[in-house]
């Protein structure tokens, strides 16, 4: 296709740490709307405006020009002034701003006329301290008091909110203006008054104020900020991280962003002595530590940063439940779901002070233990998190199997509690298949396997730290899981699992993308994979773009609603994973070149939280999901999930080996890996395809390292459960010889 319409949202948003920018294209900042400046999940500017002489300034063009800066061109329409009017176009404004913790932000107008030229620049902003629940609710409520100060001889308003003891300030200072400013009327006016070809300049200086907390704004100016310590932090981001060479431009492109996007959305998180960085989930609405979201993009991540694994299990680790407490979902050993810092947080008008309602989250603490110990080696990881890890197996016993049935079961007992609990948490997203929504506790079908995959895991874990009785008893336990989930929540008629377990343990036999997320974790038997592969690639459910959350034949599919019938990134890369894992190797690279190509249709290949995706065709194209969050954490990780199904990396650092099934296809014939970390050691990886095989060819580090493996074999070997599974034979056809130096995978 020659053209390709380019999608995104109409908004510029920046941030750094918790405080996050949210505009209009042209800058501004409209009300009502859900725009604005957040800082710790309170909106501080709800209204942001600029004018001349009361006119308002006409849109040329805008953007961010990097995760905290963002620049706006404008110019002018007819202004009248006292002076005679003043022509369109005649001048130009340029707004830039960068963010690290408060806001810098440049004001610079250029006069482009033969004819001086005066009048009256005037900023308008109002601050509302609106809780960014209410905000994305549209339904805020005014608790406390907002006062304001100008104090002419500092060249400063403050204005500021105070609830009790909850309090929120902002506080604007002029900076490097020719004259002075005026505040009145809300406005901060300035006197501009330009010779031909002259230019005027001044800063606004934004202090964000939490309680006694002074988050100060840049000092430079933005245009001399190019060499800051957000550049110098990324420049290092990516010396640290894995890199990629390809002759596919998108593909490229798309990994570059990714990496972007994971270097953004860095959170840091202070512990006892030192900072540890856990990814955010997402922006504007998810810029907060979330347990499902930062342990799943941490095994995404696995291979390029693990220490955001590190991150993770020790945030949320130290915010693991120590009590029963209905009113937070809370229970002893859970781990947290997410944790907030507005007013509503602050005085438990919401739960989220942490929040525990996640039924996932437990298990995946501990698939993401293992995991990191696997990439790094490191076994003092594991003994840091063991008391932790206990934790959580404890609940997964005694809480997350609420009957005692066996089986992993979900429900709110809070006011403010969430009706599901797994990745799909919206209120409509568990269905029966007439389309009526389903009545807890619920039992989701991945939520078994996830722990079936966790127990297999803790059980290498155990026998790695000498506790041969805990690993056979979680051996025997995963077994018991894998036999009766399979009796359970198969249905042999629909050639597919339940989607879950109803409150009255009848099957929900609806279709849905989660059943992928069994073949990930392993509780799916050899034999039944290829009816669910073959299920999740059918038309009503794989669209050219991906793979959607709910089949277009169900009655309640509905493209443009969070989860029933949308196509997340996250939810295809793991199923891309599963098929890997069961040897459907060229299904996992259909997903991948269905996420990579509906990516370039986004702005900077900058993939969203989720997106609507109607059939592949030469007249449509992916349209992004109203409010989905842009970058996420999820979505952004996703690449690097779809490259290791490409590549079919299996890392097990504490024998010092990296074990690789690569299957290239057509649409990716090269792709180099640099600075991949195994363990302690570095490697340069280069994979070509050669015909139908992919070769690989370890150009940089030791070559011992790296082994090829059937990853099929492989993964069934790591997660057998006594004579449950059975390693998967390699699929014939397939090699792993030595041609000059390079090993070639039929």
């Amino acid at each position: 296709m020659s053209f390709k319409v380019q999608v995104g949202p109409p908004q510029i948003a920046i941030h750094q740490g918790q405080t996050v920018l949210v505009t209009e294209q042209d800058g501004q900042i409209t009300w009502p709307s859900e725009k604005g400046l957040y800082f710790l999940d309170t909106r501080i500017i709800s209204n942001w405006a600029i004018y001349a002489d009361g006119e308002e300034w006409v849109l040329l063009n805008g953007g961010p020009i990097s995760y905290y800066a963002a620049r706006i061109f404008l110019t002018n329409k007819s202004i009248l002034t006292a002076d005679g009017p003043i022509p369109p176009r005649t001048l130009g404004l340029t707004i830039s701003r960068s963010i690290s913790g408060g806001m810098h932000e440049d004001l610079d107008i250029t006069n482009n006329s033969m004819k001086p030229v005066r009048f009256q620049l005037e900023v308008a902003f109002r601050c509302d301290f609106a809780d960014v629940f209410e905000v994305k609710s549209g339904r805020i409520v005014r608790r406390g008091q907002i006062t304001t100060e100008w104090s002419e001889r500092r060249q400063r308003v403050r204005t500021s909110y105070s609830n009790q003891d909850f309090h929120r300030a902002v506080t604007t200072s002029v900076a490097k203006a020719p004259g002075k400013a005026v505040s009145a009327n809300g406005r901060l006016s300035f006197e501009v008054a330009l010779a031909p070809g002259e230019a005027w300049h001044s800063c606004l200086l934004y202090t964000l104020e939490d309680g006694e907390q002074h988050f100060h704004a840049p000092r430079e100016c933005v245009e001399k900020n190019s060499n800051s310590e957000h550049s110098e932090t990324m420049t290092e981001w990516l010396k640290a991280v894995v890199k990629i060479e390809t002759s596919n431009e998108e593909f490229y492109r798309l990994f570059r962003q990714a990496l972007e996007d994971m270097s953004a959305l860095r959170l840091p998180i202070k512990c006892t002595d030192h900072m540890v960085f856990i990814p955010a989930a997402g922006l504007p609405w998810f810029d907060a530590p979330f347990g499902r979201d930062s342990l799943l993009v941490s095994l995404q991540n696995i291979l390029i940063y693990p220490e955001f694994a590190r991150g993770a299990l020790e945030i949320l680790g130290a915010l693991q439940a120590q009590e029963d407490d209905p009113y937070r979902d809370a229970e002893p050993g859970k781990i947290l779901h997410e944790l907030r810092y507005g007013e509503l947080a602050h005085f438990k008008l919401i739960p989220h002070t942490p929040y525990y309602g996640t039924a996932d989250a437990t298990p995946l603490y501990l698939i993401t233990l293992h995991a990191a110990w696997r990439a790094t080696g490191d076994q003092e990881l594991l003994e840091q998190h063991l008391q932790t890890a206990e934790g959580c197996l404890a609940w997964i016993d005694k809480y997350g199997d609420r009957d005692g049935d066996g089986f992993q079961e979900y429900q709110t007992r809070s006011s403010g509690g969430y009706e599901n609990m797994g990745w799909k948490d919206s209120g409509d997203s568990v269905m029966y298949p007439d389309g009526s929504l389903v009545k807890g506790p619920k039992a989701l079908c991945e939520l078994q396997g996830y722990v079936f995959d966790a127990w297999i895991r803790m059980a290498e874990v155990f026998d790695t730290l000498g506790k041969a009785e805990r690993a056979t008893e979680l051996r025997a336990k995963a077994a018991a899981l894998f036999a009766r989930f399979n009796e359970v929540f198969w249905d042999e008629e629909l050639g597919f699992y339940a989607y879950a377990l109803d409150g009255d343990k009848n099957k929900v036999l609806t279709v849905a993308s989660n059943a992928g997320h069994c073949l990930w974790s392993g509780i799916v038997p050899r034999e039944r994979a290829k009816k669910v592969v073959d299920r999740l690639m059918a038309r009503d459910m794989w669209t050219g773009w991906g793979i959607r959350t709910l089949p277009a034949s169900h009655p309640a599919f509905n493209p443009y609603n969070y989860q029933t019938g949308s196509v997340w990134p996250h939810d295809n890369a793991i199923i891309a994973m599963g098929f890997k894992f069961y040897g459907f190797h060229a299904e996992a690279a259909r997903v991948a070149h269905d996420v990579s190509v509906a990516a370039s249709h986004f702005l900077l290949n900058q993939l969203p939280e989720l997106y609507t995706a109607h059939e592949l065709s030469e007249a449509n194209f992916p349209v992004q999901y109203l409010g989905a969050n842009v970058p996420q954490a999820w979505a952004a990780g996703s690449v690097f999930m779809l490259t290791q199904a490409l590549l079919g990396f299996m890392p097990d650092a504490p024998r010092n080996k990296l074990y690789v099934d690569p299957s290239l296809p057509a649409w990716l014939h090269d792709l180099t890996l640099r600075d991949l970390r195994i363990g302690k050691h570095k490697l340069d990886i280069r994979f070509w395809r050669e015909g139908e095989k992919t070769a690989f060819d370890v150009i940089k580090g030791d070559p011992k390292l790296v082994e090829h493996c059937d990853i099929a074999s492989k993964a069934a070997e790591l997660r057998t459960a006594c004579d449950l599974i059975q390693p998967t034979q390699p699929p014939a056809g397939r090699s792993n010889k030595r041609e000059g130096g390079a090993r070639t995978v039929g």
